[in-house]
């Protein structure tokens, strides 16, 4: 069970967040279709081995705050999270991305390496080793699909968000996710304009990898990374172009670690928690 919610402002928004433990700070980021309960086994985990663990509700994620510019793009989280380091009152913090969380967790290295200590990612490789070929339009054509934003809220929607189990069947092929643990994704994107806002990231990322603007978004997600990182991938991930993952070693300037687990998808951290926080405890200690 997970504690009750606190609230804290950083970046010009309010973020709700689970919290357990005492210690330097950790930071939960999760992704799509998600919530902080993705790290329910993770967290009181990390928090009996001596750190603050902190789980924030991303931007636009009730009951954390919807962005009013409905800027969701990766600039934009990872500016979130070098502000909530702050407003949590710590001057670093080591943190661990999944999905979209891993994309801000990527952008707060770079964008503040002083505040990162440790980055540990998972699923996603570093934004300079992405490449738009055929493999990945496959593999990730949810991209493309949810930037028709009004047929995809009216998808996601229908027939109690069926959709969402659809979603972890193909991102996670051996994964049987339980009713149950899906409660508090559709209980959470199930609230107004949520889905909008979680879809707003896939919009965001489609004008700063091709608009005028996002030209320095693009220069500093691209950037070599100095932050000791430790990534995980699972082989059977439906989302993913393991292709990308051999193109990363040039992406680090720092020491850089990849952790491929087979018989595992996209959801790694919740498919193999065990082995997970073991590893992430080797890390970071």
């Amino acid at each position: 069970m997970q504690s009750e919610i606190k609230y804290v402002r950083a970046n010009g928004l309010r973020f709700g967040y689970f919290e357990q433990g005492i210690g330097p700070l950790i930071i939960l980021l999760h992704g799509f279709p998600d919530t902080p309960h993705t790290w329910n086994f993770v967290q009181p985990q990390l928090a009996q081995a001596g750190y603050r663990v902190v789980a924030p509700f991303m931007r636009g994620y009730p009951p954390s705050d919807i962005s009013a510019n409905k800027d969701y793009g990766v600039l934009a989280l990872g500016q979130d999270i070098v502000a909530l380091i702050e407003a949590l009152g710590e001057k670093q913090a080591i943190v661990i991305g999944h999905d979209w969380g891993a994309f801000a967790a990527y952008a707060a290295a770079n964008l503040s390496p002083q505040s990162i200590r440790k980055l540990v990612v998972v699923a996603i490789p570093h934004p300079g080793a992405l490449r738009f070929n055929l493999q990945t339009l496959i593999k990730t054509h949810h991209f493309l699909t949810f930037q028709f934003r009004s047929w995809a809220v009216k998808r996601l929607r229908r027939d109690n968000m069926s959709e969402i189990n659809a979603i972890y069947r193909r991102w996670s092929p051996n994964w049987q996710v339980s009713e149950l643990e899906l409660a508090p994704v559709k209980e959470t994107l199930r609230m107004p304009k949520a889905l909008e806002g979680a879809l707003g990231y896939y919009l965001s990322f489609r004008r700063e990898a091709i608009g005028r603007k996002g030209a320095a978004t693009r220069q500093l997600i691209r950037q070599q990374t100095s932050t000791p990182t430790l990534a995980f991938f699972g082989v059977e991930d439906g989302a993913l172009d393991q292709s990308s993952i051999s193109r990363t070693r040039s992406c680090y300037s720092g020491p850089y670690e990849v952790v491929r687990v087979p018989k595992v998808g996209h959801f790694l951290h919740r498919e193999i928690p065990e082995e997970f926080v073991r590893r992430v405890l080797a890390f970071i200690q």
